[in-house]
């Protein structure tokens, strides 16, 4: 092959590569249930908030219930009766390095949707949680105080939406740095539930590692 002609071929090459690499050519695909989440390159994604969530509200929930069934049968003689607890959830924050974005209201209705499919917990709308807690004038932070926290209880059951416990999610990450270019993020997810009768509490967290690299060679050097 001469050199005009090389040159001619490579030129065609690299114009193909180009609209290939388009942003106007961008493509998408459904993904299966059997298909693994994309894992984000930057920050965190499906592949990190859903494991996250499953294991922290698992552990909870079934702790919580446990000792609810606990309960009842010691104060019941006979045939156990069923006992629903209403759960107001007062979001989720974030205090981490990371900007969550969308994924913030994907991680509220995950938790939510958790919670509603167990056997003894029950979630209060969260348009009716928003409502009360404008009427109250308070943040979901004001409700550790006793006064702020039968103020809003009184309002919501004015709504006839009364609640046994208090839900808080907050988001935290740590990170670790070897490099400029390397580095490892731990993400922790913790939930506390509190019992708004004795103000007792319970929390349970999750916790999952990633590490980000430049390049491919940059994890093999490092893992």
């Amino acid at each position: 092959m001469d050199r005009r002609s090389f040159l001619s071929q490579f030129a065609l090459t690299a114009a193909g590569l180009t609209f290939i690499g388009c942003k106007g050519r961008q493509v998408a695909h459904v993904l299966d249930e059997s298909d693994n989440d994309m894992v984000g390159s930057h920050t965190a994604g499906a592949e990190t908030w859903k494991p996250l969530i499953d294991e922290s509200v698992g552990k909870l929930l079934g702790r919580q219930m446990q000792a609810i069934q606990t309960v009842s049968h010691e104060g019941t003689v006979g045939v156990q009766q069923p006992c629903i607890k209403h759960v107001c959830f007062m979001g989720v924050e974030n205090k981490s390095i990371e900007e969550v974005g969308d994924f913030k209201e994907q991680i509220y209705e995950h938790i939510d949707s958790m919670v509603n499919s167990s056997e003894m917990f029950r979630m209060i709308s969260r348009r009716f949680v928003e409502a009360g807690l404008r009427e109250s004038h308070l943040a979901p932070g004001d409700l550790f105080i006793p006064a702020n926290q039968r103020m809003f209880a009184a309002v919501l059951e004015q709504m006839q939406q009364p609640f046994d416990y208090l839900l808080f999610a907050k988001i935290t990450s740590g990170t670790t740095s070897s490099n400029k270019n390397n580095y490892q993020r731990d993400y922790l997810l913790t939930l506390e539930m509190v019992n708004v009768y004795d103000g007792s509490f319970d929390k349970e967290s999750a916790t999952i590692r990633k590490g980000y690299h430049k390049s491919a060679v940059g994890k093999m050097l490092q893992y």
